[in-house]
């Protein structure tokens, strides 16, 4: 059977991530304006941009909380998101960090990553689920990636804030999502996890597709990935860090200088 919500040609076709035309006003105010922007599998990309420029409006429409008054949002291809609810995007395999950790704070972090696994299967399955070999393996290998294995054991509310936020990257990861929404990753951290969570970034892309949106400069550079700059809900300007940064346009309404 086909999916009526799959749409299979032009430009989007190979995409991981692809958004043509979208608009969303909120009485009036026009959030997105014609919005386009194409992602491919396994790029990592910076959005950065002013307050009000439309990111988090951006990040909504992809996962399904606000729905887009024009437009086409393409996932993996051809997949029409705009015409699924929130819960049906994350089990096709988006997901999205917000700037405040949201960790279970009472659990372990080994137990965190084990509820996170669980998630898609819903309330019933899972009073019947048990952990196999394979979902172990992938716990361990996750704890690894994140730099938390010696903190397995540790109830998460007591962990620094860096990490806390690379728990809930981790919190993704183990679900095998193939694009994450990763929203001012590095607020409030120190410059030593501010250099661990860029490290830990670029390692998780390639096999996924990462969107990182923050505020942080030195941080973006330090990702090395192509950049977009929104502005009045559009693209202002795409392209290498040094690049955006020489951008006349982008200097006058995000730099500052």
């Amino acid at each position: 059977m086909t999916n009526p919500g799959f749409i299979g040609h032009g430009p989007e076709s190979s995409a991981m991530l692809y958004l043509d035309g979208v608009t969303v006003s909120f009485d009036g105010f026009r959030a997105l304006d014609n919005l386009s922007l194409l992602l491919e599998p396994g790029e990592l990309r910076a959005v950065i941009g002013p307050n009000g420029a439309g990111k988090s409006t951006m990040m909504d429409v992809i996962t399904g909380r606000v729905r887009p008054d024009t437009g086409d949002v393409l996932f993996k291809g051809g997949i029409d998101l705009t015409r699924h609810d929130e819960a049906y995007i994350a089990n096709l395999g988006i997901g999205r960090k917000f700037q405040t950790p949201t960790v279970f704070e009472n659990q372990t972090v080994y137990h965190n990553l084990e509820i996170a696994m669980q998630a898609p299967r819903g309330v019933w399955p899972n009073l019947w689920h048990r952990p196999g070999p394979r979902d172990t393996e992938r716990i361990d290998e996750t704890l690894e990636t994140i730099g938390l294995t010696a903190q397995r054991q540790t109830i998460a509310g007591t962990l620094a804030h860096g990490q806390k936020q690379w728990l809930e990257i981790g919190m993704l990861m183990v679900r095998d999502l193939e694009l994450l929404l990763v929203d001012e990753p590095v607020a409030g951290m120190t410059d030593a996890e501010t250099e661990r969570t860029a490290e830990l970034l670029r390692g998780i892309a390639g096999e996924r597709s990462v969107v990182v949106v923050e505020h942080d400069m030195p941080f973006v550079a330090s990702l090395g990935c192509k950049v977009t700059v929104l502005h009045g809900g559009a693209v202002l300007a795409e392209g290498s860090h040094e690049a955006v940064q020489r951008n006349e346009q982008v200097i006058a309404v995000y730099l500052g200088r």
